[in-house]
Formats: C-alpha cells, sequence, structure tokens
C-alpha cells in the first residue's frame, strides 16, 4: 500500500485531469482525477550542436522531400503494406463516444478476481467541494467490504473500463485493459511435462525461504540516479547552454541548473 506524501502540506495539490461525478443508483459523488504516479523519467532534447536550438519534428513526404503543410495531412488506416483507408476527423467524431462528466459504476466486483495483466494505469479520485461525506463514506464501505467499483468512464476520445477502489484514505481509479486487448498464454508455455514430487517440494522450499511482505522501498531506478548525478557534475564543470533566444518568450532568466537538479534528486528519495 502507499504511504502517505512526506510532502503532504508543503506542496500544492496535484492539478486535476478531470472534474465530474461518481455515479451509482440515486448516487452522486462530485470528484476530481489526478495522477498517481509520477514515472520521472529523465528525459533529454535534441539540440543543433552549431547553436544549440532545440530541434522539431516535421511531417516529410518521402517521396517528394519536402515538409508538409498541415493542410494537407490525412488520415489513413493501413491494412496491408501500402495500401489504407481514408478516414476524415469528421467520420471519427461521428465514432468518438459521447463527452460526459461521469464515471458511471455498472457492478461492485472483489479485486482479487481481477486478473493483473487487466491493469493499465492507476490515477487518484479526490474530492470536489460539496462531495467530502459522500466520498468519505464510499471509501469506508469500499474497503470494509474489500470491493470495487467497475465503471465506464470518458477520457479524451476514449471510453475505458475502470475499476474504482478504496485505497487507505482515498480512492484509486485504475484504467483496465478490455478482454480483447490481452493476449493468451497458451501457446507461450511448453506443453505440459510431467513434475515429480520431490521437485515441486524443493521448489516450494525455495519460495518459502524467500518469502516476504511488499515493500518497494528499498527499491530504485538506480539509472536514473546515476543519470542525475552525472548530470549535476556536469553542470558544475561546464555549466549550460543556451539556445538562441529568437523564439524563447516568457523567459524569466537562467535557471539555476544545479538547484534544479538537487531538487529533481530529493524529490526521486522522498518518493522512494
Amino acid at each position: 500500500m502507499p504511504k502517505p506524501s512526506s510532502n503532504q502540506g508543503k506542496e500544492p495539490a496535484l492539478q486535476a485531469i478531470w472534474t465530474g461525478t461518481i455515479s451509482f443508483s440515486l448516487v452522486a459523488i462530485p470528484v476530481q482525477l489526478v495522477r498517481a504516479v509520477d514515472p520521472g523519467r529523465v528525459s533529454f532534447r535534441m539540440l543543433h550542436s552549431r547553436d544549440y536550438s532545440p530541434l522539431v519534428r516535421r511531417m516529410v513526404c518521402p517521396k517528394e522531400e519536402k515538409i508538409v503543410p498541415p493542410d494537407e495531412i490525412i488520415r489513413g488506416y493501413e491494412i496491408g503494406p501500402g495500401k489504407y483507408i481514408l478516414v476524415t476527423d469528421e467520420e471519427l467524431e461521428s465514432v468518438s463516444p459521447e463527452r460526459s462528466r461521469t464515471i458511471e459504476i455498472v457492478e461492485f466486483i472483489d479485486m482479487k478476481d481481477v486478473d493483473p495483466i487487466y491493469y493499465d494505469h492507476p490515477y487518484y479520485l479526490v474530492p470536489a467541494k460539496g462531495g467530502e461525506k459522500s466520498y468519505r463514506l464510499l471509501v469506508e464501505v469500499l474497503r470494509r467490504t474489500n470491493k470495487a467499483g467497475l465503471a465506464k468512464f470518458v477520457l479524451g476520445e476514449r471510453e475505458y473500463l475502470v475499476a474504482v477502489r478504496s485505497m487507505a484514505a482515498a480512492l484509486s481509479l485504475i484504467t483496465l485493459h478490455y478482454s480483447e486487448e490481452t493476449l493468451s498464454d497458451e501457446e507461450l508455455v511448453p506443453g505440459e511435462e510431467t513434475v515429480k514430487a520431490e521437485e515441486t517440494a524443493r521448489m516450494k522450499k525455495i519460495i518459502s525461504g524467500m518469502a516476504a511482505d511488499f515493500n518497494p522501498d528499498p527499491y530504485a531506478d538506480e539509472r536514473r540516479k546515476k543519470i542525475l548525478k552525472l548530470l549535476k557534475k556536469l553542470a558544475k564543470e561546464r555549466g549550460f547552454v543556451e539556445a538562441p533566444a529568437a523564439e524563447e518568450e516568457d523567459q524569466e532568466g537562467p535557471a539555476d541548473l544545479v538547484a534544479v537538479l538537487e531538487e529533481s534528486m530529493r524529490r526521486a528519495k522522498k518518493s522512494r
């Protein structure tokens, strides 16, 4: 179970991705959807080695070897090498799910019955103004009954299947894969072979000896830590380069790169 953030009360609340209501029967609870994970990936921009300008992607036609303007770009669904079905934006819009501000719970299930292969992405649901009491009630009842609400949910242009469950003090929303998206494992494993009783006993003994309660704190992304350490070292030794200011807007002056990296490393430590 995730530990409460050590930064609680010190940092601004996460920005809401979506605002609406949880709905079932005659119940409607106003909530906001916020991130539950911050991958903390270290990303790099590709720069022009001559003047350090950030490079940008362009849509290029390989046949004509030229950049294609937006008004000449259309969509095509590939059905074979070099063969496409053309689809307009209007046609796609006609089959897109109707935008909704409701997480509509259709039934309550046991999460233990959901194979983890169906798990996609976790979020938190936090109470919106006026929904605090009913929110706390749902958190408590789901926790006591070990149930989760199975719901349909539209975000962006896609309709998701989701599970709304109780955490220690909040609701989480987990997007789930549809069954048609999961791949069967039947052809992945070798044919049945006879397993001797002593082999089974030996394997069980090994697993029993290594059994432990799940605790993710001792584990960390070592590569990320090393990259941040390297960047901090390079910032002190080399400083930083600046891109041409021609298209830069709303800049407040050069950032203290070492301070930025130190803050990133502090956050990485706190999140573990």
